[in-house]
């Protein structure tokens, strides 16, 4: 299949399962985060439960200031304590005089605390500022829990499930389903002899949509190679286009001071005017193998990225390939494709993604070896070249088809000295190998 009409048919297929507040990925089809309570004690007037929210996504995490949780009591509620996690209002608690509740608001919201605020009473996997790692990626990082003691209900043994949950992780983007009954937990105790099963179990499953989070893509991707002297920039106002001028902070020039980046979205003036921008140049050809440079550069002024990471979807990796300064796997996507790769940083190395300053960009770079199938490879119709990229779980927007870098062929407008030049670069490549 010509490769430009496979990417459309992708690119129709992606969208034609999108709604207007989720999308399914098909690159992750299980991803989700779960918020889970579990009903462990029960009180004179009310309860003790252990919230638990785990990251299923493979490769969207959550970013410092941290996750932010809310929902709305049916009843009369309070938290009297909490361990692990904090409400960030305490509200209107003049009914109670001693003791005083931690927290008396019918949509109470709850954050992480810092990794200092961690106590021997506190839950094992508390306390991380509210960062949740992807799960392919760090999967013992990927989860928090908290413990809430919640009271002031009539009787005994009641309990009612709470209401519209919210997740921020740490912006918008995520839609909740409703908090449902499910089967108790059960898990083991005692050194793995004994089972215990908790008294009530409630769920609910959060889907993150860029459709809600991001009014503009954040990223883009420029494409290059060794055989055409074409570079395939970003689309022009991939991310939006905006003026450079000293009223518009989101739009720095290149020779303006540093009392003008000040703006939280202050990014280098270019075509494009992504924060971001992947460049995937393929350096040279062998009898068995492609060398590609891939490199992300960050046009912020004002923002790291830390744990940052990176999907391609290339052909190239259903079949073996090195890569010599990112970590990598290949995603698991239930069938689904077997050519997704998932990149990230090397600890103490190359973890953080540097913001750009007046006189460079920050950026990371790795080589990658790319291993040939000979059953399907063909020189033509850009199969070198990525099909789909996204950076920390955001699509990015990719050239159009037709503009990218392709290999002469009978039809070419390209001089025949022109083809003859390039083909002979090709032929010493080749020879490369030999030697």
């Amino acid at each position: 299949m010509d490769f430009r009409w496979y990417f459309r048919l992708s690119f129709m297929w992606l969208f034609a399962n999108c709604s207007f507040t989720d999308c399914y990925d098909p690159l992750d089809p299980n991803g989700n985060v779960t918020i889970t309570f579990d009903i462990v004690q029960w009180t004179s007037d009310g309860y003790v439960a252990r919230v638990s929210i785990q990251n299923y996504y493979q490769y969207r995490q959550v970013d410092k200031p941290g996750w932010k949780l809310g929902y709305t009591w049916t009843n009369d509620e309070i938290i009297w304590s909490m361990s692990g996690a904090i409400a960030t209002h305490r509200g209107n608690c003049s009914t109670f005089k001693d003791p005083i509740p931690h927290c008396c608001m019918q949509t109470p919201e709850i954050v992480d605390l810092m990794p200092n605020g961690h106590t021997l009473n506190s839950p094992e996997n508390c306390c991380r500022g509210g960062v949740l790692a992807a799960s392919a990626i760090n999967p013992a990082q990927s989860s928090s829990s908290f413990d809430i003691v919640v009271g002031n209900l009539p009787g005994n043994f009641s309990a009612y499930v709470p209401v519209n949950l919210t997740f921020y992780g740490p912006g918008p983007g995520y839609t909740c389903s409703p908090v449902q009954d499910t089967q108790p937990t059960i898990s083991l105790v005692d050194g793995g002899i004994r089972y215990e099963q908790v008294f009530r179990t409630w769920k609910s499953t959060c889907t993150y949509s860029s459709y809600l989070a991001n009014q503009t893509p954040v990223c883009c991707v420029s494409l290059s190679t060794f055989y055409s002297p074409q570079i395939t920039t970003c689309p022009q106002c991939s991310c939006g286009c905006r003026p450079a001028d000293k009223k518009t902070l989101s739009c720095i020039s290149g020779s303006s001071g540093s009392e003008f980046i000040t703006g939280s979205d202050a990014v280098r003036c270019t075509d494009h005017m992504c924060p971001l921008r992947v460049h995937w140049h393929i350096k040279s050809n062998y009898v068995d193998h492609w060398r590609v440079k891939l490199t992300v550069t960050n046009l912020n002024y004002n923002r790291n990225y830390s744990n940052w990471n990176l999907v391609v979807h290339h052909p190239g990796f259903s079949q073996p390939a090195t890569t010599y300064s990112f970590n990598t796997t290949l995603l698991h996507t239930n069938g689904i494709s077997d050519d997704v790769a998932l990149f990230w940083g090397i600890d103490y190395y190359n973890t953080e993604l540097l913001n750009a300053d007046e006189d460079q960009v920050g950026s990371v770079s790795t080589e990658i070896l790319l291993t040939k199938d000979h059953k399907t490879f063909t020189f033509s119709n850009g199969w070198a070249l990525p099909r789909t990229i996204y950076f920390a779980g955001e699509n990015c927007i990719m050239p159009s088809p037709e503009t990218y870098p392709m290999l002469p062929n009978g039809t070419s407008t390209r001089s025949p000295v022109h083809n003859l030049i390039i083909f002979i670069i090709i032929y010493l490549n080749f020879k490369l190998l030999r030697f």
